[in-house]
């Protein structure tokens, strides 16, 4: 049984995909599975992967009969995974040297949590690297594991799924899958988070996260980005289905708000016609999903502090007046400027958090 079981869909990436598997398996570690779904890819995925798994016996391919999308082609890589840890590796990105090693030291370190939480960079498409600029978060964390509620911090990291490794137990024990459409990791990092007893970190870049000039689906101009509202659909009937996840309403409501307000404010995601459908719509779920005694004003609870529980059911107290990183901020620190914890590289424009969206919706809710 090997330590890790790198899934790597592929779509359209024949530019990028030997670099991303180069990668994983001139790594040091060698303890690796790599399940490469190509789904249904028109271009030359396919033969590049036959070819990698005629090479090497530790990589595996799936063609699949029709395209899928992202999250359903991670779906199909699941079930042929043996490995302890869960990896789910984009194809147009690329694992740093000595990667694997040292997430495996960290793992043996912590006695194999749930969720292994790393570091990133961005590298653009012109030479540039960035580094992850919550970084601190994880060197905060320390060295032993915690819940999200003990450092509800944690969530103010991207919310994607290729920054972790998942203990694939408890990815099967608990269930957890892939929905179709945009934003697919949404419906699953926050359940994940969640529901994780262990969580570590390793303060250490890991991955390298491409910025491509073009070909980024989330930077392709598209109603497809109207998939958000189901996705936190998804979100919040899994927390209504675990009572003792109930707490955290009033956090997932705030970040549902940003987070489609991040969207709105992108000039490349949606049709300009489409914008006014598409605040609409979030007005409505945000009416919709209102945690319970929410004044839906300012002054709310929800905006002044109220975070997710601690392990004694109290509320955790955040800054007055902060919104999205109210809950369990520490210090009242904020998220920095042009960080988007939802894979953007800039905030919401400015008044444009939930608190404005509350402040120009009518009495009655959206019309």
């Amino acid at each position: 049984m090997p330590r890790f079981s790198v899934i790597v869909p592929c779509f359209k990436v024949q530019g990028f995909l030997a670099e991303c598997l180069d990668s994983v398996l001139q790594q040091s570690y060698r303890d690796i599975e790599v399940i490469a779904v190509d789904d249904c890819s028109p271009d030359g995925c396919g033969a590049i992967l036959d070819d990698y798994a005629a090479r090497d016996d530790r990589v595996r391919v799936l063609h699949l009969p029709e395209n899928v999308g992202l999250g359903r082609a991670r779906n199909a890589g699941m079930p042929h995974a043996t490995g302890d840890y869960l990896f789910f590796l984009d194809s147009d990105d690329t694992l740093t040297p000595g990667a694997l090693r040292a997430m495996a030291d960290r793992l043996e370190e912590a006695g194999d949590p749930d969720v292994l939480v790393f570091d990133y960079a961005r590298t653009y498409w012109w030479g540039g690297t960035r580094r992850n600029v919550l970084a601190r978060v994880l060197a905060e964390a320390g060295d032993g594991t915690f819940t999200a509620a003990e450092h509800p911090e944690i969530l103010d990291l991207l919310m994607v799924v290729w920054n972790k490794v998942y203990r694939r137990d408890f990815v099967e024990r608990e269930g957890f899958t892939f929905p179709p459409g945009y934003y697919e990791d949404t419906p699953w990092t926050f359940p994940v988070m969640l529901s994780a007893g262990r969580i570590a970190t390793l303060d250490r870049i890991c991955l390298n996260y491409r910025q491509r000039r073009q070909g980024n689906i989330l930077s392709t101009t598209s109603r497809k980005h109207f998939d958000i509202h189901e996705q936190y659909e998804r979100v919040f009937a899994f927390v209504d289905a675990r009572p003792a996840l109930a707490g955290w309403r009033p956090f997932l409501h705030a970040k549902m708000g940003e987070h489609c307000l991040d969207i709105l404010a992108k000039p490349d995601r949606l049709p300009p016609a489409d914008k006014k459908e598409f605040f609409r719509r979030t007005a409505r779920m945000f009416r919709e999903h209102r945690p319970e005694g929410c004044r839906s004003r300012p002054s709310c609870g929800c905006w002044s502090g109220a975070g997710p529980p601690t392990a004694s059911g109290a509320r955790r107290a955040g800054p007055a007046g902060s919104w999205a990183g109210a809950p369990g901020r520490r210090g009242g620190r904020r998220r920095p400027a042009g960080q988007s914890p939802f894979g953007g590289a800039r905030a919401p424009a400015a008044g444009s958090g939930p608190r404005r969206l509350l402040r120009v919706l009518p009495p009655g809710g959206a019309r």
